[in-house]
């Protein structure tokens, strides 16, 4: 297994994520299943175990607690968050800690974060009402926090803000980075950015939540071109090993097949050289099918709306490639006539276009696939319903 230095802990590079373990027919978890990918997992290095305080309804905390309770303490680390991110009427840092921390039967975690801090969160953690920063900061003083982070979903800005005021406080930052969104969702800028403040970065969604582990025939076959018998997976794992700050890589992994190959591709480094990043790169440009703006932002100076064009169409790009909630998960912190339903179709920004993209076209059509996926203000009342019954 590979290690990467944090502090004065050795942590396997590669972590398992807790949020998409194997479930029986009816839904639950299959721990017996679970502890034997565990099982495996310690048995061949990996020690670190991710999860949060909302995967699988609550119980994954539970039930990853539950098993890791048989290996020696110091034998792993164990990591989950605070769930500021869901939109709630109040916010209670305290009692969902010390729930956590029965849950998962510790005295302490040795990482933990503020989970998704984003464009409709900030603000929520951020303010002194709900006191969660303080509250934390209290918690690792006192020893029960061994290391305070934050993981994010947000674009560059948004993150560049929570660092303006928080990042000193904050040990290590988690983000979505894959090939894919090394420029899909600007995860270059953010990796940079953390970089450049000395945060080392976590990763989550290495492989798009299984979308990169299989490829189309044709990309596959280049790939292969290359290196025969290097699956997909593989690829995406060793272009982030080519990333010095890259401490841990979070995979989702729901069955034995998915571990022993993960683990098998991280029993030693081999990172892509730079004629096999260019190759796994254009494979990324021809997978998101995208509009081609270069957010020049000509487009806005003659917009009567003032909208952030190449924002919407960044985001729009997402969602054409994987129609999901977290796509447009920073749309929710838009007011009404900054989205992409106030466009009015005048058509003045395609007459400026230099890529000649029919923007009120992908405005419009933008709408119609929003318009099928659940916001996240949906998604957390469903949750409020369901624990109410």
């Amino acid at each position: 297994m590979i290690y990467s230095e944090f502090k004065d802990k050795q942590l396997s590079l590669l972590g398992l994520g807790a949020m998409r373990l194997p479930c029986r027919s009816d839904g639950s978890i299959d721990e017996e299943r679970v502890e034997e990918m565990i099982e495996y997992a310690i048995g061949h290095g990996l020690n670190y175990f991710d999860t949060a305080y909302p995967y699988h309804d609550g119980n994954s905390e539970r039930v990853i607690g539950r098993i890791l309770r048989k290996y020696p303490r110091e034998s792993y680390y164990f990591a989950t968050k605070y769930p500021g991110h869901q939109i709630s009427s109040s916010y209670d840092p305290a009692s969902i800690f010390e729930e956590q921390l029965q849950k998962c039967g510790l005295e302490y975690f040795d990482f933990y974060l503020l989970h998704n801090v984003y464009e409709n969160s900030i603000d929520t953690y951020l303010d002194p009402k709900w006191g969660i920063l303080d509250y934390f900061r209290e918690q690792k003083k006192l020893g029960r926090i061994r290391h305070l982070g934050f993981s994010s979903h947000g674009r560059p800005d948004n993150l560049k803000d929570f660092l303006d005021i928080c990042g000193d406080d904050m040990e290590f930052c988690q983000i979505q980075l894959n090939y894919l969104d090394w420029t899909l969702q600007d995860a270059c800028a953010k990796y940079e950015m953390l970089t450049d403040r000395g945060i080392p970065v976590w990763v989550m969604e290495p492989v798009r939540g299984g979308k990169l582990a299989k490829l189309s025939e044709e990309a596959e076959g280049k790939l292969n071109a290359v290196c025969p018998g290097v699956s997909p997976a593989a690829w995406a794992f060793r272009f982030l090993q080519r990333l010095p700050n890259v401490k841990v890589v979070l995979s989702g992994m729901s069955d034995m097949q998915q571990l022993e190959e993960n683990i098998s591709t991280f029993k030693t480094r081999r990172p892509l050289n730079d004629k096999e990043t260019d190759l796994l790169l254009s494979v990324a440009e021809e997978l998101k099918d995208s509009v081609p703006c270069t957010a020049c932002r000509y487009c806005c100076k003659g917009c009567p709306l003032d909208l952030d064009i190449p924002m919407l169409l960044g985001i729009y790009n997402e969602v054409r490639f994987s129609p999901s909630f977290t796509a447009a998960m920073g749309l929710d912190a838009l007011p009404a006539d900054k989205k992409p339903a106030a466009c009015i179709g005048c058509g003045q920004c395609s007459m400026i276009c230099p890529q000649k993209i029919d923007i009120p076209g992908a405005m419009k059509d933008f709408v119609n696939r929003l318009s099928e996926i659940p916001t996240w203000a949906d998604i957390c009342r469903q949750r409020d319903e369901a624990s109410r019954k």
